[in-house]
């Protein structure tokens, strides 16, 4: 049963057919949300066993968070992985699965960053031929590096909607294998992994805490704790920013949100997984939204304490943590999982910028000043007591003639 830190908004009914909708858009048979599929443990089981070989086991390491929350805090370091995310387990085992005439055909899929670029590695890994459609939003440096192993970079469309519908039809033209990187049945499969890894690293664990957003990730997960230990909690966390499966669990289906910009921006997708949402239902059990500030002072945290850098996604983990919505694991274990450290440096500057903001030590101050000489110096100079506490990050100098 899913315990929801939020009321269901309202959301309209995305249910269509699968083949081609009336509207000419081609849609993807193997997640119809007419016919949402449900997985099953055996094929986790399965996956664990492939792909064990040609990904990381990464570690779950006791952190230094445990310090100064009074829990065991363990974290999972999914960002270890070649490519820098989980998402390589899943784009892994779907190709494993795929037929020899779907390998000699290959494989397309849309994606901003993760997903194709764990899709690329492993196809270059496999030998299947890998295309993969980038909204014009998707960073140079991950379209950059989707080219550096092999894979055939299609750069169209204003967003990831748009990316899908023209990567489903080159699959329609090509009769290549579509691989929907949150709501394939194998890719929450290979995802699910991490689950029996995490009860193999830290079997008393009371905890596990999922970042989530199309839903793959926290279905495959919870499918593998809940058959292989039913008591350990499993629970979500998205950015308020979009709070996409905490409403779709709460309504039992898919349902379309509303999304705004995000340092999670991983997580933002508009309609989540159906088969995500069917499988998570009644094993997920709970669900917790967090603030902007909060991921940013999460991802703040995880440099300080633990030197690890991480994207904001894995970031919501540890928010929900800092800002008191796990403290009813005081005293218990619990496990973070940290699924990608792919973060453009861009925005890990804002996002430093606005943790030291948001946990009150970085301040602006504004002062005018005469515009004589030595007039910015004694703006400045030490005799201010409160000064030597302090340290300037940056300075402006307007000038205004009268």
């Amino acid at each position: 049963m899913c315990d929801c830190d939020s009321t269901v908004s309202s959301g309209s009914n995305i249910a269509k057919p699968s083949g081609v909708g009336g509207d000419g858009e081609i849609l993807d048979p193997a997640c119809d949300p007419n016919n949402p599929k449900k997985l099953d443990f055996s094929r986790v089981a399965l996956a664990y066993v492939l792909i064990r070989d040609g990904i990381q086991k990464t570690p779950c390491l006791l952190a230094h968070l445990s310090k100064i929350t009074g829990m065991d805090v363990y974290i999972k370091c999914e960002f270890m992985q070649h490519t820098g995310s989980f998402k390589e387990r899943g784009a892994r085992f779907a190709m494993l699965q795929m037929t020899e005439e779907q390998k000699k055909k290959g494989c397309v899929a849309a994606s901003a960053g993760n997903h194709a670029q764990a899709m690329c590695l492993h196809g270059l890994k496999l030998g299947i031929p890998i295309t993969t459609v980038m909204p014009v939003i998707a960073p140079l440096m991950k379209v950059q590096k989707c080219k550096d192993m092999k894979g055939n970079v299609i750069v169209q469309g204003e967003n990831m909607a748009e990316a899908k519908s023209i990567a489903l039809k080159i699959a329609q033209d090509t009769g290549a294998f579509y691989v929907n990187g949150y709501d394939h049945l194998d890719i929450l499969a290979g995802q699910g992994t991490i689950g029996i890894e995490v009860l193999e690293q830290v079997p008393d664990v009371d905890a596990i805490i999922v970042p989530t957003g199309g839903g793959g990730l926290i279905a495959g997960i919870a499918t593998a704790v809940k058959t292989l230990k039913p008591s350990v909690q499993v629970i979500g966390v998205e950015s308020e920013a979009c709070p996409g499966f905490t409403n779709s669990l709460a309504a039992g289906k898919p349902v379309l949100v509303q999304t705004k910009p995000s340092m999670a921006d991983g997580l933002i997708v508009p309609v989540v997984g159906c088969n995500s949402v069917e499988t998570a239902k009644g094993l997920v059990d709970r669900m917790i939204l967090v603030k902007e500030e909060d991921i940013a002072v999460g991802i703040l945290r995880l440099i300080e304490l633990e030197k690890h850098v991480v994207e904001g996604a894995s970031a919501t983990a540890v928010a929900a943590l800092l800002s008191g919505k796990l403290d009813q694991f005081i005293g218990k274990k619990i496990v973070l999982i940290l699924s990608g450290g792919n973060i453009d440096t861009t925005v890990l500057s804002r996002a430093l910028e606005r943790g030291l903001a948001a946990d009150g030590r970085l301040i602006k101050v504004y002062a005018k000043v005469c515009d004589r000489p030595g007039g910015l110096t004694e703006l400045t100079v030490p005799k201010l007591n409160w000064y030597w506490k302090l340290g300037i990050m940056d300075m402006w100098k307007n000038l205004r003639r009268s």
